[in-house]
């Protein structure tokens, strides 16, 4: 259980005045929201979206470090506001667009691909797109 404890200035000193937040109410909220199927159900998707979009993101800036290519430079080289991929390399839980990740994967000169994981998508790349084991975008 987290607890934050808030000093209030402008008090006289013999009476120090604290308000303390209850920070597990949310995580209460969530547990008895979470017995819901349905509810967890949308959680558990929302949630393996944002950690394969960070695992995205996070991998992009670790091979554009690795390149030498500074996050400024990426930005020229997509044209883009230099402060809007510091943000993407920076922020928690970024929801970028599509045509972005794009962008910065063909700066850094790579592709992106769908990898299939359940027997059934395997499956279905295999008999439709000649046998291959992932999908590359062209």
């Amino acid at each position: 259980m987290y607890r934050h404890v808030y000093l209030l200035r402008n008090t006289p000193e013999e009476y120090p005045m604290t308000s303390v937040l209850d920070t597990s109410l949310h995580e209460r909220r969530r547990a008895e929201r979470m017995r819901d199927p349905e509810f967890r159900a949308a959680y558990e998707q929302a949630a393996g979206a944002i950690a394969q979009t960070d695992y995205i993101i996070r991998t992009l800036d670790e091979l554009r470090a690795e390149m030498g290519i500074s996050k400024a430079e990426l930005a020229r080289r997509i044209d883009r506001n230099a402060s809007s991929i510091r943000r993407l390399f920076t922020a928690h839980q970024v929801r970028p667009e599509l045509p972005l990740i794009t962008a910065v994967a063909e700066a850094l000169g790579l592709r992106l691909a769908l990898v299939p994981e359940s027997a059934e998508a395997k499956k279905a790349v295999r008999d439709s797109h000649g046998g291959r084991k992932e999908l590359i975008a062209a």
